[in-house]
C-alpha cells in the first residue's frame, strides 16, 4: 500500500513538472519568435511580417528602429515604406488604425514619440477623422487591450494563445524564411484586391434621397476637440516636420455626402483643421481632393474611397515636387475649388451613370 502511494506521488509530481515544462516551453516560444512584436523587434534573422495591425502595430511602434511615421487609416496602408525612405533619407513604419479617428492616431503617435526621436511625420487626413469622437476606440471596438496596456500579468492570453503558436507564429517563419516577404508592404492588402470600374460602382451603395444640405458646423463640437488633439501634437514636437495630406477619395464618395447633406460640413471641418495646422512652421499640407484624372476614374478604385497603390505613390511623388500644396494664403481658395468641383461631379460627371442604370441605390 505504501509502495503505491509512493508511486501515485511521484507520478503526480512529474506530471506537475511535465506540464510545468510544457507551459514554461510554449511561452518561452512565444517570447522567443513574438509574432506580435509585444516584447520585441524580430530576433533569428526572421523579417519585420506584418499584417495584422491591431495586433501588430503599437509593438511595432515601441521596439522597432524608425525615425519616419506613416500615419492614417486604411487608405494609408497601400504605401511602401521604400518609397518614403528613398526619397527623404529615413527609415520609416506605419502607424495604422482602420478607422483613422484623431484620437487613436494621436495615441499611435505618442506612443512612437516615446522612445524615438521623430523627423518626419506624414499624416493622412480622412474627412469622417475630423468629425469623430476625440476619444481613442480601442477598447470600445474590441482590440487586444493586453498588448496595449503595460500589465504583465495579462499578458497570459498572449503567451499561451494557440492561435499565436499553431497560426501566427508558422506564419512569421514561412514569410521570414521560405516566402519573398517584402517589409516595406507592411499591413498592405492590395495585392488581394481588385481596382476597376465594375468594383467601384458595386461597392458604392447611393443613398436614395438628397437630403437637404446641412450647416457646416454641425460637427463644431467634435471638430474642435480634434483640432485640440491634433495641433497640441504638432506644438509637442517642433523637431518633427509634419505632412498632412487630404486623399483622393472617389467621384463617388462625393456625390454619397452631398446626398447625405454633409458636404459642406465636411469641407468647413477641413477648412478649420487646415488653418490651425499652418499657425505652426513645421507643418505642410496638401489636398489632393481637387484632381479630375484620379478622382473621375474609377478605375482607380475598389469602392467610393480605397484607391491603388499607384495613387498612393502619385500622391508622394505630388507632395515630393511640391505640388497641390495649401497656405495660409491660398487654402480657403483651394478648398473652394473642391466644393466646386463636387458640385460638377454631382450635377455633370455622375449623370452618366445614372441614365446608363449603373447605380445601386440603398434600401429603405
Amino acid at each position: 500500500m505504501d509502495n503505491t502511494k509512493m508511486s501515485s506521488k511521484k507520478f503526480i509530481k512529474k506530471l506537475i513538472i511535465t506540464v510545468l515544462v510544457l507551459i514554461f516551453a510554449v511561452g518561452a516560444v512565444v517570447y522567443i519568435f513574438d509574432p506580435f512584436y509585444h516584447y520585441h523587434k524580430p530576433w533569428l534573422g526572421l523579417k519585420e511580417v506584418l499584417n495584422d495591425k491591431e495586433y501588430q502595430c503599437i509593438g511595432t511602434l515601441r521596439h522597432f528602429d524608425y525615425d519616419t511615421l506613416l500615419v492614417g487609416s486604411s487608405v494609408m496602408e497601400n504605401n511602401d515604406n521604400a518609397w518614403y525612405d528613398e526619397a527623404y533619407g529615413v527609415k520609416s513604419i506605419k502607424a495604422i488604425r482602420s478607422y483613422g479617428a484623431t484620437a487613436d492616431l494621436c495615441y499611435l503617435m505618442d506612443e512612437a514619440y516615446e522612445n524615438h526621436d521623430i523627423k518626419y511625420v506624414f499624416y493622412n487626413i480622412d474627412p469622417s477623422s475630423l468629425s469623430a469622437d476625440a476619444e481613442t476606440t480601442y477598447e470600445s471596438t474590441g482590440c487586444p487591450m493586453y498588448l496595449y496596456d503595460h500589465n504583465p500579468f495579462n499578458d497570459v492570453q498572449y503567451l499561451f494563445n494557440k492561435d499565436v503558436l499553431f497560426e501566427k507564429i508558422p506564419y512569421m517563419i514561412a514569410n521570414s524564411y521560405l516566402g519573398d516577404y517584402d517589409e516595406g508592404l507592411s499591413y498592405n492588402w492590395a495585392k488581394w484586391k481588385t481596382f476597376d470600374i465594375q468594383m467601384a460602382l458595386g461597392l458604392y451603395y447611393r443613398p436614395i434621397d438628397v437630403v437637404e444640405m446641412q450647416d457646416e458646423t454641425i460637427y463644431n463640437d467634435k471638430l474642435v476637440a480634434n483640432i485640440a488633439l491634433l495641433t497640441k501634437e504638432v506644438a509637442d514636437h517642433p523637431e518633427t516636420q509634419f505632412m498632412f495630406f487630404y486623399p483622393a477619395y472617389s467621384m463617388l464618395w462625393w456625390d454619397g455626402v452631398y446626398r447625405t447633406g454633409e458636404r459642406d460640413a465636411y469641407i468647413y471641418c477641413e477648412k478649420e483643421m487646415t488653418k490651425a495646422l499652418l499657425q505652426y512652421d513645421n507643418v505642410r499640407i496638401f489636398c489632393f481632393q481637387n484632381e479630375p484624372d484620379v478622382i473621375t476614374n474609377l478605375y482607380n478604385y475598389m469602392d467610393s474611397i480605397h484607391f491603388s497603390p499607384e495613387i498612393n505613390k502619385l500622391m508622394l511623388d505630388q507632395m515630393i515636387k511640391g505640388e497641390y500644396e495649401m497656405t495660409l494664403d491660398n487654402y480657403e481658395e483651394v478648398l473652394d475649388g473642391v466644393k466646386e468641383f463636387s458640385d460638377k461631379i454631382v450635377n455633370e460627371l455622375i449623370v452618366p451613370y445614372e441614365e446608363q442604370d449603373m447605380l445601386t441605390y440603398e434600401i429603405r
